[in-house]
């Protein structure tokens, strides 16, 4: 048991309390990580299941996105409309997200009616009947959002880059499938993703709220017992396939997307903090970055322009975007490129290093605000393999990381000529180079 400081947002007010995250296994084997807070008569669950889209079937693209969409449209002896009347007659909250790696499950439930609410989360997560109506009806809305996707240039841009940089892998496709996949899925296919994507062996869990530690056991085995035990294998590991260079597709469009980057850091490797640190500085800052001046401020060549660190769970990269008229986005390209090599070259300054650590370590606190987001960042830390006490070494550890080790990593990690972009528009004077 580990003590705490948790930020909680209550009734608008922010007020720190100290509170307890305790690690629960139940009687049938399910880890989870709980905080008691009975100041307020409602709890927070956030339950994670590894694996995700990156589980689609070969010739199956979209199906564990789709399923998840219908997970509330039928279960039981319940129809669609008769599952949302009962959940909203109980107060309950529930949403449901597929993503590259992970299955978001997400629980706001009253204390009084706790049971009748979970009762019906469990009847949508066991027993969901996928029937043909709603199957067709939310297809329609999947295969809506590809059409839009199709004719959006950051959607084209981002389909683009992830498709050359990881090819085959599930990364290299969007988890939402191809009209041609999406539409040739059936009610088997769902039930063949639901039982893939669902298992106990991949399960994370968080609890926040009005419940003590010994009530969540249970509450779990209730939820998820009936769940299958095991999954198929996951995903294996890929590496960032781009290199250097720049990709136009053509679109017609008076301004260019561009999406950049090159291979990145490991979530787990030593010197994440010092990158973090770097990135911050670099791109992911806001208008204090660097990129930003740069690129907007000084040169007026877009409204905004951000730098990421991407550690997924099968491969990492140094990831960027920006949007500029197709007559500037040559000179920002140009730009982004010339402070990517100043970065590697000459690193950060020391006011550098503390304006970042000074924002970093400030801004960490309020992330917890309110019972849904701790359940929220407990899970995350949970998939990562971090302990319960990040929460407490986590500002340590960004003080920790020293001049030195920022602008060694900055030199290691970033790579101007292993840049590539991905422009989707018109450019004057830009051509791919491969």
């Amino acid at each position: 048991m580990l003590r705490i400081l948790l930020a909680l947002c209550l009734f608008a007010t922010t007020a720190h309390a100290e509170s307890d995250i305790k690690e629960v296994t139940s009687p049938g084997g399910i880890d989870a990580w709980v905080v008691e807070e009975p100041s307020i008569p409602f709890v927070s669950i956030e339950i994670r299941f590894r694996g995700s889209a990156s589980l689609d079937l070969p010739g199956k693209r979209g199906a564990t996105n789709l399923m998840t969409g219908l997970i509330e449209e039928g279960s039981g002896e319940m129809t669609a409309q008769e599952f949302q009347t009962a959940r909203e007659a109980l107060a309950a909250r529930f949403s449901f997200r597929a993503f590259d790696d992970t299955l978001s499950i997400s629980a706001s439930v009253l204390t009084e009616n706790r049971d009748e609410a979970l009762a019906l989360l469990r009847q949508a997560l066991t027993d969901p009947t996928f029937e043909q109506d709603a199957l067709d009806r939310v297809r329609a809305q999947v295969l809506s959002g590809i059409a839009s996707a199709e004719k959006d240039p950051n959607d084209i841009a981002g389909m683009a880059f992830d498709a050359a940089a990881f090819g085959d892998h599930p990364y290299g496709s969007s988890i939402d499938g191809t009209v041609e996949t999406v539409n040739a899925l059936t009610r088997e296919d769902m039930f063949a993703a639901h039982r893939n994507a669902l298992t106990r062996d991949r399960v994370f869990v968080s609890v926040v709220g009005d419940i003590t530690a010994d009530q969540v056991g249970p509450m779990l085995d209730d939820l998820l017992g009936g769940l299958p035990a095991e999954g198929p294998p996951l995903p294996g590991d890929v590496a960032f396939g781009l290199d250097g260079g720049i990709t136009v597709v053509e679109f017609d469009t008076p301004q260019s997307v561009a999406y950049f980057g090159h291979a990145g850091i490991k979530r787990d490797d030593p010197d994440f903090f010092a990158a973090y640190i770097m990135n911050q500085v670099l791109g992911a800052g806001g208008f204090e970055s660097r990129l930003m001046t740069e690129v907007r401020e000084k040169r007026g060549l877009t409204y905004g322009i951000r730098s990421y660190l991407v550690p997924k769970f099968h491969s990492e990269m140094v990831f960027g975007s920006v949007a500029s008229s197709n007559a500037t986005i040559a000179e920002a390209i140009e730009v982004i490129r010339a402070e990517w090599a100043r970065m590697a070259e000459d690193g950060l300054t020391p006011d550098e290093l503390e304006t970042a650590k000074t924002y970093l370590t400030g801004e960490y606190p309020l992330r917890f605000d309110g019972n849904s987001e701790i359940a929220k960042i407990m899970v995350g830390m949970q998939m990562i393999g971090l302990p319960p006490d990040y929460v407490i070494n986590r500002n340590d550890y960004i003080e920790a990381v020293t001049l030195e080790d920022v602008n060694r990593v900055a030199a290691e990690l970033l790579k101007p000529e292993a840049l590539h972009f991905v422009v989707v528009g018109k450019p004057v004077g830009l051509d791919s180079t491969n």
